[in-house]
């Protein structure tokens, strides 16, 4: 039986690890070409082989890595139908008085940023072939319920989504959808210390949330293959709180 996602081209940023390897490896199951996108080159390198995916060094800040990445989509696949926005950073939680002109513009540089360039570079690509497309950002529970101590991280994440919105509204005529998926705090990611701030943390936070965890890979993965699907093709514009209740 095909998968949801049989034929279709996806681009996965981030995709070496975390919340971006369980996307990739989801979107393989489902039957889509892969395209990882990631800045770490040897991790990128070694999921795309696990998962027998290509692999594109990139970093998301770069409009020119962005062009490089649809080239190898249209060279390799001869085109491209989903765009996952998933690669992102954050600063260690602190007060904001504390957070310093580097953590800020990078904040904003590899989650914002990165949206501008990727929908400036793919999107005119899309109308061209006239198919219609799927973008997906992951945001974050932080950028509908902040918190202080991350205030700049939690902008960032709410402008990814008002960002994300926007376009929705604006390339609907052209069947390109735009959806966000928002995660509470990920399970054994590269930045979970640096959202909890230290580790004796996890416990406290993790009582906030109705169903007692993070998000893990496998939850994300889910939401993104869906949405990416025709299954959802009606669907753009939303957020899916991927958060076990957090956001209630």
């Amino acid at each position: 039986m095909p998968g949801r996602l049989e034929g279709k081209v996806a681009i996965v940023t981030g995709g070496g690890g975390g919340f971006g390897k369980g996307i990739a490896a989801k979107f393989v199951e489902e039957g889509a070409k892969v395209i990882i996108a990631d800045f770490v080159e040897d991790v990128g390198q070694k999921t795309a082989s696990e998962l027998k995916c290509e692999f594109v060094r990139c970093d998301v800040t770069k409009r020119e890595d962005w062009q490089n990445i649809l080239k190898v989509a249209d060279e390799k696949f001869g085109g491209l139908d989903c765009v996952v926005n998933n690669a992102g950073t954050t600063y260690r939680n602190k007060p904001t008085g504390d957070v310093t002109d580097e953590d800020f513009d990078k904040t904003f540089a590899v989650n914002v940023k990165s949206l501008f360039y990727s929908a400036h570079t793919i999107v005119p690509y899309l109308q061209k072939k006239g198919k219609g497309g799927s973008f997906v950002t992951i945001a974050s529970t932080a950028g509908i319920r902040p918190r202080g101590g991350l205030t700049w991280y939690n902008a960032s994440k709410a402008a990814a989504i008002n960002g994300t919105k926007s376009m929705a509204v604006e390339y609907a005529k052209d069947n390109i959808r735009f959806n966000n998926i928002c995660p509470v705090v990920g399970l054994g990611t590269g930045l979970t210390d640096l959202f909890l701030g230290k580790p004796e943390n996890e416990k406290t936070f993790m009582a906030t949330v109705p169903m007692g965890r993070g998000s893990s890979p496998r939850d994300v993965a889910n939401s993104a293959a869906f949405l990416c699907s025709d299954e959802a093709d009606f669907l753009t514009g939303i957020d899916v709180p991927v958060d076990g209740g957090r956001c209630v």
